[in-house]
């Protein structure tokens, strides 16, 4: 059987069926049995949701034990009564579980702008919580229960060890659509049993975050709920890690970012219309951050992804989107090549056009995978990214979205 968060030692779960969405699962709970170090990103859209809002000041303590989230109804845009269904929310799963309603993080998604619909969401809280359960199939009902869009449910599962103890992580994420993340991606929640200090589990979620979630673009719009969630309940019992030096530090690091690429690119091959998933690299670059910010300017331009979209081997659409990325940038020492995982096509040299096969490299841009890279020889620092096409299903789907 595939593990998933309810493996993660004191976690349980369960996703229900509330009637805020017609025919889905549309709650979501998770509960660790004891209290948890919590670390999370959140949007940094200055039109923030009401969760977003809330649970921004319940994380600032570094500790929580619950996490709740309902879909169809993204809780933004909603003034003060929305604002008081967000603490209803915690409020309710508080009592229900008798924990501090502070230890509750709330998160939403759905429409933007619809009254929230307090009663029912808090009805459902209080009939499922009776419901949590440390079995597979609940950790599976959780997954699905906070889809929107969606086309499948995300999930992740790693164990290792650490200092002789074995350490479990589980995650769930959803998001196919608003997705270009600053700081956050639609929604991820991540549980693990190792111990950990809440401030040093805070700087390394930020940290991986930069590598992970914050390296995909769907369609360049960062959403008003965006937050992504950890939680460490110390129940494998590992000697707490206070330091970056301290044994096992660095493998949690490495497992926590491997989880964290993996739900980051089930996003991406999700994307709302997509007919391709896309990988972006910049290689030996003078600084990680300049690399970064490559890839996250031409993979979310417009002109690329249609291209890709197209099968078109329109370099020079590639080159124009890294020069609009604010940095000195010189395309004459600049190699670039395209093509997928098991063969690339160098299409420029160092500013010069390559000679290639265009009817071959339209055929392997038929590919479902496909890979950019652009070589700065100018350092050794490099980025990775991943992306979406943008296809007119993706414009036909959201031209109706309300309707």
């Amino acid at each position: 059987m595939i593990k998933n968060i309810t493996n993660v030692r004191g976690i349980k779960c369960w996703g229900a069926h509330t009637g805020v969405k017609s025919m889905r699962r549309d709650l979501a709970i998770i509960y660790s049995e004891a209290p948890a170090s919590v670390a999370a990103v959140f949007t940094q859209n200055q039109v923030a949701a009401a969760p977003v809002e809330l649970s921004r000041k319940h994380v600032e303590n570094g500790q929580a034990q619950a996490i709740v989230i309902n879909a169809g109804n993204a809780n933004a845009c909603t003034g003060e009564q929305g604002r008081q269904g967000a603490e209803a929310m915690a409020q309710s799963l508080a009592e229900e579980l008798n924990i501090k309603k502070e230890d509750v993080v709330v998160a939403s998604t759905g429409l933007i702008g619809k009254k929230f619909p307090t009663e029912e969401v808090v009805s459902g809280i209080r009939e499922n919580v009776a419901k949590l359960s440390s079995k597979s199939s609940a950790g599976a009902f959780a997954a699905n229960a906070i889809l929107t869009t969606d086309t499948f449910a995300k999930e992740g599962f790693v164990e290792f060890e650490v200092d002789g103890y074995e350490i479990n992580m589980g995650g769930i994420a959803k998001g196919s659509g608003m997705i270009h993340p600053n700081m956050a991606t639609m929604l991820a929640f991540i549980v693990t049993d190792v111990n950990i200090d809440a401030k040093l589990l805070q700087k390394t979620v930020r940290e991986v975050n930069e590598k992970s979630f914050n390296m995909i673009t769907v369609d360049g719009d960062t959403s008003t709920n965006d937050m992504a969630v950890v939680m460490a309940n110390g129940l494998a019992q590992n000697e707490m890690i206070k330091s970056e030096d301290d044994p096992g530090f660095a493998t949690f690091k490495e497992n926590l970012e491997h989880l964290m690429i993996h739900l980051a690119k089930l996003i991406v091959s999700d994307g709302e219309g997509a007919s391709k998933f896309i990988t972006y690299e910049v290689v030996n670059a003078t600084t990680e951050k300049r690399a970064r910010t490559l890839v996250r300017q031409i993979s979310d331009s417009t002109l690329v992804k249609a291209a890709m979209y197209g099968r078109d081997p329109n370099w020079g659409r590639i080159v124009c989107a890294a020069g609009n990325a604010g940095l000195d940038f010189d395309y004459s020492a600049v190699d670039l090549f395209l093509g997928s995982e098991q063969e690339m096509f160098k299409v420029l040299e160092k500013g010069v056009p390559q000679e290639y096969d265009r009817n071959f490299m339209k055929k392997m841009l038929r590919e479902s995978h496909v890979k950019i890279r652009m070589d700065m020889n100018e350092g050794k620092a490099e980025a990775v990214g991943w992306g979406a096409d943008l296809t007119t299903d993706y414009v036909v789907f959201n031209s109706v979205y309300t309707t």
